[in-house]
């Protein structure tokens, strides 16, 4: 059967949907799949319209949508569900609601990361979250993409090769106290993290009793080079 044309908008006011403008600038060039970027777009606008501070879409609801599902195949929603969590779009987690276990996805945003880490520590309490993020992903100590989706936001491709390097130079104790300091200032962007890393290692690290430290006493792994100069 033939599709009905397109009769486009209707006059008066519109109900609209928000699209972060991050999706345009650099998601939205990254992905390479249709069936993908159809289903983002649905979920920016189901999630949209829902209510309450914890939204997340259940993988039943997604496959019993009918706009949708007019849209992909079932098996195209699963493999769209699974390079979006791969690409860090949405956060899947398996939660335990109304003692069924239900297949639940995020939005990567502030809001969405908080709402993940509040049901794994038991402060929010929809259901019980019985698989937690993968053990590769729960160091002892966060690694430093962690912190920065945590803290900053999706970490954008040209910045893994030197987010890698900044953890190879820097102890994970600094890495972590930069963004704590970058989020106390509300200075949440990596130009700002990098630069408290580079003065303590310049000029030496002040501790907790406001006394700083000696700047030779720690030297950034350089592969045996000394001491790191301004990069």
């Amino acid at each position: 059967m033939a599709e009905k044309p397109f009769q486009g908008f209707p006059d008066g006011r519109l109900e609209a949907t928000i699209v972060p403008s991050l999706f345009f600038s650099e998601l939205l060039g990254q992905i390479d799949d249709l069936a993908e970027l159809r289903l983002l777009l649905f979920v920016f606008w189901r999630l949209g319209q829902k209510k309450g501070l914890v939204r997340f879409l259940t993988r039943d609801e997604l496959l019993a949508d009918e706009v949708v599902r007019t849209a992909l195949e079932p098996s195209a929603i699963e493999a769209a569900l699974e390079r979006l969590v791969h690409r860090r779009a949405l956060i899947h987690r398996e939660i335990v609601l109304r003692r069924e276990p239900h297949q639940c996805y995020f939005l990567n945003t502030a809001g969405g990361r908080r709402a993940v880490r509040a049901l794994e520590d038991g402060t929010l309490d929809i259901g019980q979250v019985v698989r937690p993020e993968p053990t590769s992903e729960r160091a002892e100590r966060p690694n430093i993409y962690r912190l920065y989706e945590e803290n900053v936001g999706i970490v954008p491709p040209l910045l893994v090769d030197e987010l890698a390097e900044t953890e190879r130079l820097y102890p994970g104790e600094w890495i972590e106290e930069a963004f704590r300091e970058a989020i106390r200032y509300n200075r949440r962007n990596w130009r700002y993290i990098r630069r408290i890393l580079e003065r303590w290692a310049e000029r030496g690290k002040v501790d907790a009793k406001g006394r700083r430290g000696d700047p030779n006493a720690y030297r950034p792994n350089t592969g045996g080079a000394g001491r790191r100069g301004k990069r």
